[in-house]
């Protein structure tokens, strides 16, 4: 049941109440931003749907939801034999798995997940509820950790004056908290810098307009909301210096995926020599994809195009194509700003190395 709740500071999309019977309590980001509601998921049907739904999104995030869902997978069977609860955990993390196929780090925590049930194997049943849930807290705590990082290390890439454009929200509504991109722009401001970001509204569902503007603007940091469309304009007229977007899944050399209109921003930039960042942890690094023509994309509903937010948007029975995500070739990108540093130039061997570096 959603309950209306005031927002905590810093801005969590996910917190777990309780213990080990406790819950996961979501912010509700489909509701946003004229409503700020909390989502109780007691059980990984009620969290398939709220990561499918998008009521939480973005890959940090989902895999840090996916993680707490194991555990909800875990009581369900909590009483039963140690097989019964090792089963509800495979079950429960397969279903997850299902929800939504471009977000690696999705299948990063499930696998994380996995692996710490199997290694509890035999252990009695409360022993066991505590284990995982401690794990779930780790990777949403070190997803937390490698946000700031990356704010540490992309800040310098914004100085006084500069006008940077974001797309879609990789904010801490995408993650643990904090942020992605956002970290870079939220760690500028830390230190005191001024400068004027503009946010592409990230048509169907604008997640731009809908969630990073609002972000932005709780933090009392200069944003302007503008159109997709109008990104090329706002370049030509020299009001952008720098462009940085997150990711949902980066391939061996440095492709990367995020929300549709990414690549077409990037291509723009690249016409108006504006550089352009990526910022991701390494969870979002898939070192198994080659290249992002290997990077599944995930399909949507006609209904986000011709009937957006219940209005008719498009005549009936038109035909829709509605991919959530396009990838960005290595090429167009100045950088990527991980957890460890900067990533540049971008290409098999820059990422193999920064990923194998310790730290």
């Amino acid at each position: 049941m959603a309950v209306p709740t005031k927002l905590e500071s810093p801005l969590r999309p996910l917190q777990w109440r309780g213990g080990t019977d406790g819950h996961l309590e979501l912010l509700d980001q489909t509701r946003l931003p004229t409503e700020v509601v909390r989502l109780a998921c007691r059980d990984v049907e009620t969290l398939w749907e709220a990561i499918r739904s998008l009521r939480v999104r973005g890959a940090p995030a989902i895999g840090c939801a996916a993680a707490y869902g194991a555990v909800l997978a875990f009581q369900s069977a909590s009483r039963g034999s140690a097989a019964e609860w090792m089963e509800a955990v495979e079950r429960g993390c397969k279903r997850l798995a299902e929800s939504r196929p471009t977000a690696v780090n999705l299948f990063w925590a499930l696998d994380r997940m996995r692996r710490r049930a199997e290694s509890l194997r035999g252990a009695a049943a409360r022993d066991a509820g505590e284990a995982l849930m401690a794990e779930a807290h780790a990777i949403r705590d070190e997803d937390a950790a490698m946000c700031r990082a990356i704010g540490r290390h992309g800040a310098e890439l914004i100085g006084d004056g500069v006008g940077v454009l974001t797309h879609c929200n990789a904010g801490a509504l995408a993650t643990s908290e904090y942020g992605t991109a956002l970290a870079l722009i939220y760690a500028a401001h830390e230190q005191g810098r001024r400068f004027k970001v503009f946010a592409d509204e990230t048509r169907p569902l604008l997640q731009g307009a809908r969630l990073t503007a609002w972000e932005l603007q709780q933090a009392g940091i200069d944003v302007t909301l503008i159109c997709d469309n109008m990104a090329a304009q706002v370049m030509r007229e020299g009001r952008i210096q720098l462009v940085v977007v997150g990711a949902d899944r980066i391939a061996a050399n440095g492709d990367a995926a995020n929300k549709i209109g990414t690549y077409g921003v990037a291509v723009i930039a690249h016409a108006h020599k504006v550089p352009m960042y990526v910022a991701a942890p390494r969870t979002t690094f898939d070192l198994s994809t080659p290249n992002g023509a290997a990077i599944p994309i995930e399909q949507r509903g006609a209904d986000e195009i011709s009937h957006g937010f219940g209005r008719v948007t498009g005549p009936p029975g038109v035909a829709c194509y509605n991919p959530a995500f396009d990838v960005t070739p290595a090429e167009l990108l100045a950088g990527i700003v991980t957890e460890r540093g900067i990533i540049r130039p971008v290409n098999r061997e820059t990422v193999s190395k920064m990923l194998s570096e310790k730290g």
